[in-house]
């Protein structure tokens, strides 16, 4: 397609669902390097909400009713808090250090502003 890549899907050219995606990708590195014990808890919790993010964006972005639209962007921005909350307790349990931990959170932090910047774009409810 010289060199061009058709964009076949509404998500694909949306910004927030490429940084949810990039995120995603993140926190199943941080969840695979969790010791065994916690691959099932902490592990597969993890993977489940940072996948809900860029999933509930897409599907939220495929909906023409803006009530629905707005429902499952609000599920997203559940999900990036989820997240959150799943890191304090990896950093409590010391499998992530301070540093990650504040990296992460800034990236929570600015997906959940653009996704919130999303909900506002859809209009009032």
């Amino acid at each position: 397609m010289n060199g061009v890549e058709k964009v076949a899907f509404k998500f694909e050219s949306f910004d927030v669902w490429k940084r949810a995606i990039e995120f995603a990708d993140k926190m199943f590195d941080v969840a695979d390097s969790l010791p065994q014990k916690y691959q099932f808890s902490l592990g597969e919790q993890l993977r489940r909400a940072a996948l809900s993010i860029p999933t509930n964006l897409a599907e939220g972005s495929g909906r023409d009713n803006p009530k629905e639209k707005r429902y499952f962007y609000g599920l997203a921005k559940g999900s990036v808090y989820e997240v959150v909350s799943l890191l304090v307790m990896i950093g409590k349990r010391g499998h992530l250090t301070r540093e990650e931990y504040r990296r992460y959170y800034g990236e929570a932090d600015e997906i959940a502003a653009m996704i919130t910047g999303a909900i506002r774009a859809v209009g009032p409810s």
